[in-house]
């Protein structure tokens, strides 16, 4: 099989609840090449995360088929990096230990001394620079996000699946690490899965936006994002396209999300 980095064929999810089957996700067909940076926005539970799991290989779909570079993701997909809302940094850990953990794991073990030039590399990348011994607890919430970001980025896969990553942060901290991720991304050419609530986050980072219905999630409307790049994400909401593509994505989501309140 041989053209799109990711597709998705008839995909679909249902969860056991007990006695209860929940579907999640619809059968899904989506098409995603190399190089893309693609945003799902929709209700809470409308398969979004869902669609993430199953590319990481942590899910598998109820129905359909799932490819990453032409072959079956039947097992934990190697060629992705994942960073969720949540840090999950190790306390105990210092920031040259955290970022450097993916590279002590068995599937990617690597000699000591590679090892800890590829952390200093990604500390230059995000910033980090004088904060190497420093904790989790002694950060701040923008610092941990760059730890959690280094740490995805160092074993270099080819996509990186984000799960609501800047949610937690305040208004001002999260344009920063918009900034920071277009930077970074720009550099890696790599291609991105970005799960978001915030339809102003998806249109200033994405060049495509997905919109899902509310559960049993299905595809509703596929919009290419045609704002210019390189991006400045602390003035592109002034713009009047940006303007215009928000009306129009949210006359698709609103009532979607009104549901998803009242189910």
């Amino acid at each position: 099989m041989t053209g799109s980095l990711i597709k998705l064929e008839g995909i679909s999810k249902t969860f056991q609840r007990d006695s209860n089957a929940i579907m999640a996700l619809s059968p899904t067909d989506l098409s995603i090449e190399r190089g893309d940076f693609v945003a799902f926005v929709g209700p809470s539970g409308c398969g979004k995360s869902t669609i993430l799991n199953m590319v990481a290989g942590l899910l598998r779909p109820s129905e359909g088929r799932l490819f990453y570079g032409g072959a079956p993701v039947d097992d934990l997909n190697l060629h992705v990096g994942y960073m969720t809302q949540k840090d999950t940094l190790l306390p105990w850990r210092t920031v040259t230990d955290n970022i450097g953990s993916p590279l002590e794991l068995a599937c990617r073990k690597t000699p000591k001394t590679e090892r800890m030039d590829k952390i200093r590399q990604m500390i230059d990348l995000v910033g980090l620079g004088g904060f190497e011994k420093h904790y989790p607890g002694e950060l701040s919430g923008g610092m941990r996000r760059r730890v959690a970001l280094a740490r995805m980025l160092i074993y270099n896969p080819d996509t990186l699946l984000m799960d609501e990553p800047f949610g937690a942060l305040d208004a001002q901290l999260k344009l920063v690490m918009h900034d920071e991720i277009q930077r970074i991304v720009g550099i890696g050419q790599k291609t991105v899965l970005f799960v978001t609530h915030d339809l102003g986050e998806a249109i200033a980072l994405a060049d495509r936006v997905v919109v899902f219905s509310s559960r049993p999630g299905r595809i509703k409307v596929i919009r290419s994002v045609d704002l210019p790049r390189p991006r400045d994400v602390f003035r592109i909401r002034f713009a009047p396209r940006f303007t215009e593509l928000h009306e129009e994505l949210w006359d698709q989501l609103k009532d979607e999300v009104k549901k998803g309140v009242d189910t």
